[in-house]
């Protein structure tokens, strides 16, 4: 191992650390504060894990004054650490110590990035946690691999975060302000303006860097590389025509109901190969990738659930405006794509509701606690009979389950995420 490469990855970190404080949003993700866990953070590739681990290391620099001697970045997607095989890493981190030798004597942090392309890493992770005084952050982008990886090898040693792009609050935070009297009609023009230009462009942090005319490209660059890393090189995938009809299909589908044996005589008939365990396995590739999220119904009995289509959501709104050949915008969708997004950065289970007469509930949830609870996504209740079709349905839900419900509308959503809580109703 040649130990050189550590001041030179000394000197990158700062200039990283130097680019974190230039354009820092602080992000309202952050590790917990769990003693003596290995901290996973997964999601998405761009969606800010690198920014979360820059974060916490700029954290440790200025809040805990630890000195940059004892802390290790590496990105693993570097080429040169690749290919990362087990022994590589070993070498790796043995160097950081033979590099620094009185760290064996302090506490180090560690921070791999994209630590699923090493091969083999759970073992050697365990390893070091075990025998060193070290805290290790990692990342990745793959809750499957990494999940099995965590349950086979680390047995109980970690706690997974999850990252997604920027939620609407954190879009807020880097937009011109004016300051506004609360529930004034102007602050509700104002914000509705926002969340529709939140909807309209998503929240990958990185799009806000860059002129909107070059943006679709950049969201669609960002699925040709999950294709490539992510799909293709991870699961050996070789109908890629198939995998990447599948994600547009998703993409350009999010907020409606599709069927597995449909989308298969589809597929069929546009001239591609690929039998229904074939998709369902893609499907599940994508999901794990955080591309897309196929959501069940909620019922008790499985064939229910299996014989029912699944409704799909995205991992982002500029993502499927991205991959959407129409010039207006679905803002129905979109925001019953949002408030999906918000439910599972909740960490709650979310499923779709049919009543008895088949009226739909958008979402039906689980939170961490197991209270269950009803949610219908009303973007446009200024039409009444729209909002009486949109009630009945929530009703006939409540009384058939028990359980409470709420009907969302951008407005109710915006008091209740911006407005002090003494002043929600």
């Amino acid at each position: 191992m040649d130990l050189t490469i550590f001041p030179i990855l000394q000197a990158e970190l700062k200039d990283k650390l130097a680019a974190y404080n230039k354009y820092a949003v602080t992000r309202n993700i952050s590790f917990p504060k769990a003693l003596n866990k290995i901290h996973v953070a997964i999601g998405m590739r761009r969606s800010g894990k690198t920014w979360l681990l820059l974060q916490t290391i700029n954290q440790k620099i200025q809040k805990h004054k630890i000195p940059l001697s004892r802390i290790l970045y590496i990105n693993l997607e570097d080429d040169r650490f690749i290919p990362c095989q087990e022994e590589k890493l070993r070498q790796i981190l043995e160097g950081f110590y033979q590099y620094y030798p009185d760290n064996h004597h302090q506490v180090c942090y560690f921070f791999l990035d994209e630590i699923q392309n090493a091969s083999g890493w759970a073992n050697i992770i365990r390893r070091f946690f075990d025998t060193k005084n070290v805290k290790i952050y990692l990342s990745g982008s793959s809750a499957k691999l990494l999940s099995k990886e965590i349950a086979s090898s680390l047995r109980g040693r970690s706690i997974a975060t999850e990252v997604w792009p920027y939620d609407f609050t954190e879009y807020l935070s880097i937009t011109p302000k004016t300051p506004l009297q609360l529930r004034s009609q102007a602050w509700i023009d104002t914000n509705m303006y926002n969340l529709k230009q939140y909807l309209h462009t998503g929240g990958f942090p990185e799009v806000f860097q860059i002129p909107e005319i070059n943006r679709r490209q950049l969201l669609q660059d960002y699925v040709e590389i999950v294709v490539a890393r992510d799909l293709i090189d991870r699961y050996q995938i070789t109908n890629i025509s198939l995998v990447k009809y599948l994600i547009a299909f998703l993409l350009k589908n999010t907020g409606c109901c599709f069927s597995v044996n449909k989308l298969a005589n589809d597929i069929r008939s546009q001239g591609l190969a690929g039998s229904r365990n074939t998709i369902y396995e893609y499907i599940s590739h994508i999901e794990d990738a955080y591309l897309a999220f196929p959501t069940p119904l909620f019922s008790e009995s499985i064939r229910k659930i299996h014989s029912n289509p699944r409704k799909c959501y995205s991992i982002d709104g500029g993502l499927v405006r991205a991959f959407s050949l129409s010039t207006t915008n679905n803002y129905g969708h979109l925001f019953e794509n949002m408030i999906f997004l918000y439910l599972k950065r909740l960490k709650h289970k979310v499923f779709y509701y049919l009543t008895k007469e088949r009226y739909e509930v958008d979402f039906l949830t689980e939170d961490p606690f197991g209270k269950l609870k009803l949610y219908q996504v009303v973007w446009d209740d200024s039409d009444p009979k729209t909002l009486a079709r949109e009630q009945r349905a929530l009703n006939k839900a409540q009384e058939e389950l028990q359980i409470e419900g709420i009907i969302i509308t951008p407005k109710s959503f915006l008091e209740k995420i911006l407005l002090p809580n003494h002043l929600r109703s």
